[in-house]
């Protein structure tokens, strides 16, 4: 069926006229009477009839009228929503996150994004820096939002914010609140992230830099607060995000080592594949998060 013939039918059978027709879509009237013509002659039936000056529908032409309806309100609705995707106010975003911004920081940018984005799906997997950096190579994610990690070379890597990494005992521990040589704090058993987790790697990488052993691991989890509760518990010691950790400080149920002349922060960043171009709805998730940032400091 000739689409463009449909809709100059369709625009006669709204307006009842030819003319009118040939105004809105802006062709001449003898242009939108031979669409009708042709459309008459392909569907093998007259569509319309005179009716004084002016022109009525025949059945055929009524039937017509009735799903071109249907027809073109699909194709507005397919413009529209086209359009919501373009502007990146409807689709679905992936986010790879490791521990610390999953729990501490997406949530707050997430809520004031989707207070204007209500037709936008957003899906958050929660992973160690090295799965993360996978995801978004594989484009199993498109953003990832991580706490330390390393930057590679087909990964954009655009700092957020610094993280200060504290060294906490329980509040029994005979270290709690005391102020020890990174030397002292190195006897202690620890409990330490999984391979693959950023804290993990920044702590190791430390004890290399400052030529002290290498922790003794006692445990070993894959989350954070799986090491705070060990902590808390009487369990070692551990190397830990001040921000995951400060609420356990401030109420007691932990406490910090201070260990001098060692000062240890890491970077939160977005991380993004060099290789793609970003999504409308990435690019303003994105753009959300750095206005935040902006406007928190402020």
């Amino acid at each position: 069926m000739n689409l463009l013939a449909l809709k100059v039918f369709y625009y006669i059978a709204q307006k009842g006229s030819v003319t009118k027709a040939a105004e809105i879509l802006l062709i001449s009237q003898p242009a939108v009477t031979q669409h009708l013509r042709n459309l008459e002659k392909e569907m093998g039936m007259p569509l319309v009839k005179p009716d004084g000056r002016g022109i009525s529908l025949t059945y055929a032409g009524y039937e017509l009228h009735q799903l071109a309806n249907k027809l073109f309100a699909v194709e507005q609705e397919i413009e529209h929503r086209m359009k919501q995707i373009l502007e990146g106010n409807r689709g679905e975003l992936t986010i790879a996150a490791t521990y610390l911004p999953a729990t501490l920081l997406l949530p707050k940018w997430i809520a004031r994004f989707k207070a204007e984005h209500e037709h936008v799906a957003i899906k958050v997997t929660t992973v160690n820096s090295q799965e993360a950096f996978e995801l978004i190579q594989s484009s199993k994610a498109e953003v990832a939002i991580i706490g330390g990690g390393w930057e590679l070379p087909d990964i954009r890597w655009e700092p957020l914010l610094d993280d200060e990494l504290w060294f906490i005992v329980s509040t029994h521990h005979p270290l709690a609140n005391r102020e020890v040589t990174l030397q002292q704090m190195m006897e202690e058993t620890f409990v330490i992230r999984e391979e693959g987790s950023s804290t993990r790697e920044r702590f190791l990488s430390m004890c290399r830099t400052y030529n002290v052993r290498q922790p003794k691991i006692g445990m070993q989890f894959n989350g954070l607060y799986e090491s705070i509760r060990a902590v808390h518990a009487g369990y070692g010691a551990t190397l830990i995000s001040a921000m995951a950790v400060r609420e356990y400080v401030i109420r007691g149920d932990v406490a910090r080592v201070y260990v001098s002349q060692v000062e240890l922060k890491r970077p939160i960043a977005i991380c993004t594949a060099k290789s793609a171009a970003l999504s409308p709805i990435a690019t303003e998730f994105l753009d959300l998060i750095r206005n935040n940032l902006k406007s928190d400091a402020s």
